[in-house]
């Protein structure tokens, strides 16, 4: 095995598990987490203390994992020879790619509003601040299984016009 093929199998890994870390987590926190936190503890206060408890430490994780994976990203760029650049739109490849990119970009938009604006203690929560919080919890679950869709559809892509 060669030193290049050892390198690109890290990147790789480390790019895989910080999208596991982050968009898996948002996923489960959706699917499992949430909905088990409120059948235990009912709705209440009791509640929002746990997803405020989790959210401080998922954020620490979350903020680790989008730059690992936009360090990862680049470093992963010359994968295809169908990449032409960063939002190229001239093959197909790039479409993917491209596509997957400004989702990213829009979920970490949504994830640092999320955290830094609506999450903020000092601003005090409300009622409205809390449903747009689970809201764009929400629709980030699910803009991460289509970032995760259109990642089969890249790796497919590469693949195919690899060999």
């Amino acid at each position: 095995m060669t030193a290049k093929i050892i390198v690109f199998a890290l990147i790789s890994f480390f790019h895989n598990l910080f999208t596991a870390i982050w968009m898996g987590g948002l996923i489960v926190t959706i699917l499992a987490f949430l909905p088990a936190v409120k059948e235990t503890l009912g709705a209440g206060p009791q509640v929002k203390k746990v997803m405020m408890a989790f959210q401080r430490r998922q954020s620490i994780w979350v903020y680790v994992s989008m730059a690992g994976l936009i360090l990862t990203g680049l470093l992963m760029t010359n994968r295809s020879p169908e990449f032409e650049s960063l939002f190229a739109f001239g093959n197909p490849y790039s479409v993917a790619l491209s596509i997957k990119h400004i989702l990213v970009i829009i979920m970490i938009g949504i994830s640092l509003y999320r955290t830094l604006a609506l999450g903020n203690a000092q601003s005090g929560t409300n009622p409205k601040k809390e449903r747009l919080s689970v809201q764009l919890l929400l629709m980030n679950a699910a803009l991460a299984v289509v970032v995760l869709l259109i990642s089969g559809f890249t790796s497919a892509l590469a693949n195919a016009l690899a060999g």
